[in-house]
């Protein structure tokens, strides 16, 4: 895929200054689950709604949104924000209906809703939907976002927008971004801060062909394994290892069978906020613009939340005695050079330019 500067699509139109306007001051009115009192109070407030009354055309409108993650989030937390702007610019004429927990489906069920029009917006990761995008492979790969400000420009900017335009056919509508984060490991056996400490562990995986040879490659035994199944395979030895973002760790208890962390940061994962192409067409261009306008607000603020959140977390997990390992870039670097041949291989797959246009912004 070649990433090109172009207009963006009227639909993606975005407000003078709105990737870099500070957060404002507002009030958070939900402790997320696994937090203490004392640490939710440390959560970035819920910023204030700018922009004016948006006209429609007379009618109401009601958007159901599908999330997978639980109300304890911050991706539930961001969609409370994007449902607030809705309905306040609006009048009241558009009503946001949010399903946590996978309650409407899982992603992909909740993506093919959308295809026949029995739902109207999701926010998937973009993992189940690489047969529909293989572009969307990219961010499978291992250490490609070294750092927030490294996805906040991939994002924020063209490259961001281009992907948006790929997913924006099959009967749908790709509107924005919001994070599901880094993913970490964790194991029963050692530290672990060089590929050498991985040599025979036995590592659970999803069912995701680069994630298998990611870990293949660093000599590890992948072992792809549903996520109902993992707490019980890690208490019994099943398996040894997983790796997940730190909300997920602590969440799902791991680290009670888990004494080891490295914060490895190897692969990075967004949400992609989708709406119906059939439910889009019945919008007036005012709500149309809305949801663009609403979904960038609401990817910034819950990309705030997602990283207060997993510092926090990151930290708790320390408290209660997890032994958590920091890579150098050093060591993250040893990690990278033994990853190479995982490039190689799915390089041409997912698009050698696409690829280099994120490597730049790392420069």
């Amino acid at each position: 895929m070649t990433i090109t500067t172009s207009a963006r699509p009227q639909h993606l139109t975005r407000p003078h200054g709105v990737w870099q306007g500070a957060m404002k001051a507002g009030a958070l009115a939900l402790a997320l689950v696994g937090l203490s009192a004392q640490a939710a109070s440390d959560m970035p407030p819920m910023p204030e709604i700018t922009g004016g009354k948006v006209a429609g055309n007379g009618q109401d409108y009601t958007i159901r949104v599908s999330i997978g993650t639980t109300k304890g989030g911050a991706q539930y937390r961001g969609a409370e924000y994007f449902e607030k702007i809705v309905e306040s610019r609006s009048d009241g004429h558009v009503q946001v209906q949010l399903f946590d927990s996978a309650q409407l489906g899982d992603d992909l069920q909740a993506v093919s809703s959308l295809q026949s029009g029995t739902l109207e917006m999701t926010l998937p990761s973009t993992s189940p939907l690489v047969k529909m995008f293989p572009e969307f492979a990219v961010f499978d790969l291992p250490f490609l976002f070294p750092t927030t400000d490294v996805v906040d420009q991939v994002f924020d900017g063209d490259i961001g927008d281009q992907l948006l335009k790929v997913a924006s056919s099959k009967g749908l509508v790709a509107i924005g971004w919001s994070e599901n984060g880094y993913r970490q490991l964790t194991n029963s056996k050692h530290p672990v801060s060089s590929p050498a400490d991985l040599e025979g562990l036995k590592i659970r995986t999803m069912q995701n062909p680069i994630h298998l040879d990611i870990w293949r490659t660093l000599g590890a035994n992948p072992t792809p394994m549903s996520f109902a199944e993992l707490f019980t395979a890690l208490e019994q030895g099943v398996v040894d290892g997983q790796e997940n973002p730190w909300i997920t760790i602590q969440s799902s208890k791991f680290n009670e069978v888990q004494p080891y962390a490295t914060e490895t940061n190897h692969v990075y994962t967004p949400f992609i906020t989708l709406v119906s192409k059939r439910y889009w067409d019945r919008l007036p261009e005012g709500y149309q613009q809305l949801l663009v306008d609403a979904a960038q607000d609401m990817s910034r603020y819950e990309r705030q939340v997602s990283r207060t959140l997993n510092d926090q977390i990151k930290q708790e997990l320390k408290d209660d005695g997890m032994q958590i390992t920091e890579l150098t870039p050093g060591q993250v670097a040893v990690f990278q050079k033994k990853l190479a041949p995982v490039y190689d291989h799915w390089r041409d797959q997912i698009g050698g330019q696409l690829i280099d246009d994120i490597r730049e912004l790392s420069q």
